[in-house]
């Protein structure tokens, strides 16, 4: 099986920094694509930042300039700094991971989302 699990949120004041990680373990054999996703409360479920296919990184219009995506590939793990947050950030923030892990002994595509973790900004 393969599970995502990410880390580091929690409560800070305006204009403070995060750092989230979120990790892809088990039957992982390789992975092709992992983005960060946050769910403000009471909103949809948004992108917030991804590396493309090309390997280049795409972010939400909202965390330009503020939010940073890097990754391990070794350790297939990517990262999420977040500067300047502001009261809107405030979300669950999920990672999603796509690739190819050995499921019930065969090599097989696999989609899974994290459990998310609670990012709240406030003052």
């Amino acid at each position: 099986q393969v599970h995502l699990v990410e880390s580091g949120g929690g409560l800070v004041q305006p204009g403070r920094s995060l750092r989230l990680s979120c990790v892809a373990s088990g039957t992982v054999y390789k992975v092709h694509h992992m983005s960060w996703y946050r769910q403000p409360p009471g909103k949809e479920r948004e992108l917030v930042a991804s590396f493309t296919t090309g390997g280049n990184t795409n972010y939400a219009d909202s965390v330009k300039g503020r939010f940073t995506i890097s990754r391990d590939n070794a350790e297939n793990t990517i990262h999420l700094q977040m500067n300047m947050l502001k009261p809107e950030d405030t979300a669950v923030y999920f990672c999603n991971a796509d690739g190819v892990a050995y499921l019930y002994g065969i090599l097989q595509e696999f989609d899974r989302w994290g459990q998310g973790t609670q990012v709240t900004v406030s003052s």
